[in-house]
């Protein structure tokens, strides 16, 4: 009987230490996963601060993975170009080689955009094969898949908005896409973080969870708001700080009609509102900080409290700075990084109220 029981507990041992080294192989794929959607998100923004994103005209999942070769191609590519507005409006003047600059910009988005499926797909697959994925984490991470090529599809959404009667994309559009790459991104945070070994120690106060869900929320809608302020060109004027035009309250803030449609299509109140929400946000996130030291200094929970104040802070700085000068690219991708490094952190740190993913197999400690 001895004998039994020490191979049923040796059995129990080898399958929590399999689980254990399944999850750190699932938690470095996902880690690899976000990286590749960071890139992703910065070569957009670039694509977007360099009005490169309406160079390709066609959305070509297959073909268009392979660039121009020769001169002709990339004659034929140019061309298609010259049927849209924003090249007859903006670009008539533009040479083939000009051309090549902004296309390389697009490309480098799709190709990276299309590379993310295999980046995904083809490890999860394998995973699921070979019975390295827990089986209650099959639908979530077959979701992500799904929402990943949903988003491509949002993408040339995104820009054939820019393509009859614009000479840029719609703003509603581009948010759309930034917020579902965003989406994406917490989702492969959320899951890496929950496979992720978690102290034990209790939230500070009872409403920590809370409100570490409300600032990730905030994050997000943050960078839905720098959306609308990039997809109008907001940035590009109004270039003071603390006060905007002058006063702390600009006046022009409801010049269209209806009055709603300000908060949307008025460059002057998309600015002043993203302004405002960066303030509610540094505010939050302090106010976190220091309930977290006050209720309990020593723990994780509080230390992540002021890794998150910190980020936050550099992350305002890099706006300011931006904004002062006039947007200029390498501050502005600067400054898009910094949202999502606070965004993916503000998941983490949420998710980590809760404790590590139940298990299928555990070993009960008894007194």
């Amino acid at each position: 009987m001895a004998v039994a029981n020490l191979t049923s507990e040796q059995a129990v041992l080898n399958e929590v230490a399999r689980q254990d080294h399944n999850r750190r192989a699932i938690r470095i794929w996902l880690g690899c996963v976000l990286l590749a959607l960071f890139a992703l998100v910065l070569v957009g923004g670039a694509t977007r601060l360099t009005e490169s994103g309406l160079s390709i005209t066609e959305w070509q999942p297959i073909h268009g993975v392979v660039p121009p070769l020769n001169a002709q191609e990339w004659q034929e590519e140019f061309d298609l170009y010259k049927r849209i507005p924003q090249f007859q409006l903006l670009n008539k003047d533009m040479t083939v080689d000009e051309f090549k600059g902004i296309f390389w910009w697009e490309w480098a988005h799709r190709f990276l955009a299309r590379a993310m499926g295999v980046i995904f797909g083809v490890p999860l697959l394998f995973f699921v094969l070979t019975g390295r994925v827990e089986r209650k984490l099959w639908l979530p991470l077959g979701g992500i898949f799904l929402l990943g090529g949903l988003q491509g599809a949002i993408g040339w959404w995104m820009v054939s908005s820019g393509l009859q009667a614009r000479t840029d994309v719609s703003q509603y559009r581009l948010a759309t896409h930034l917020v579902t790459a965003c989406l994406i991104f917490a989702a492969c945070m959320w899951f890496m973080r929950a496979l992720s070994p978690h102290s034990n120690e209790p939230a500070p106060t009872r409403y920590s969870a809370k409100l570490a869900g409300l600032i990730a929320f905030m994050a997000l809608f943050q960078i839905y708001l720098g959306a609308l302020v990039a997809g109008l060109d907001a940035g590009m004027s109004y270039n003071t700080w603390p006060l905007m035009d002058g006063a702390v309250v600009p006046g022009g803030l409801f010049v269209q009609s209806p009055g709603w449609i300000n908060f949307f299509e008025n460059p002057k109140m998309v600015q002043y509102v993203h302004r405002l929400g960066a303030y509610a946000l540094f505010a939050v996130v302090a106010i976190n900080m220091i309930i977290s030291l006050r209720a309990a200094a020593q723990t994780t929970h509080a230390r992540r409290s002021v890794v998150l104040f910190v980020l936050v802070l550099i992350q305002a700085i890099l706006g300011i700075t931006t904004l002062l000068l006039q947007v200029p690219l390498h501050l502005a991708l600067a400054h898009q990084a910094g949202a999502l490094i606070v965004f993916g952190f503000a998941i983490a740190n949420w998710r980590g109220f809760y404790g590590e993913y139940p298990r299928q197999t555990v070993i009960a400690v008894r007194g």
